[in-house]
């Protein structure tokens, strides 16, 4: 009877070492998670300033040819109401997305609207995105 005593002991160890085994690997999946949920709510910022821009491209149709800017310009070069509102929406950018910049390419009544941004998703996904809206205004 006496060689049985520790028995107990090993068992409890041996279920802490697989409850820590478990528990870390559950904590990894939230981070995970976390990092994934911050990338989706990146992507959805992006897309509706990229909505914006062209909802204001709309309002002022006879002059969509003024909002074209590329990607690194920190300014419009157009003056008037296209001037602000693209001034708005890149000033937009900066602020809510990490390294946000933006281009507007106008041909015809077709307008492509980028959103540029950096994420640090999880690994696999991490670097720069890009979200590419083409509409007919």
């Amino acid at each position: 009877m006496r060689r049985q005593q520790g028995f107990s002991l090993l068992e409890v160890m041996i279920a802490v070492f697989v409850l820590a085994i478990g528990l870390l690997g559950v904590a990894g999946l939230q981070l995970v998670s976390m990092k994934s949920g911050q990338s989706a709510f990146l992507r959805s910022q992006a897309t509706l300033l990229a909505y914006t821009i062209v909802d204001d491209i709309r309002a002022n149709r006879p002059n969509a040819s003024d909002y074209a800017i590329a990607l690194g310009d920190t300014a419009s070069t157009s003056s008037g109401m296209a001037a602000a509102d693209v001034d708005g929406w890149l000033a937009d950018l900066a602020s809510d997305l990490p390294a946000g910049d933006g281009s507007v390419a106008v041909s015809g009544t077709r307008v492509t609207v980028s959103v540029q941004w950096s994420d640090k998703g999880p690994q696999s996904q991490s670097g720069t995105k890009t979200v590419t809206l083409a509409t007919d205004i």
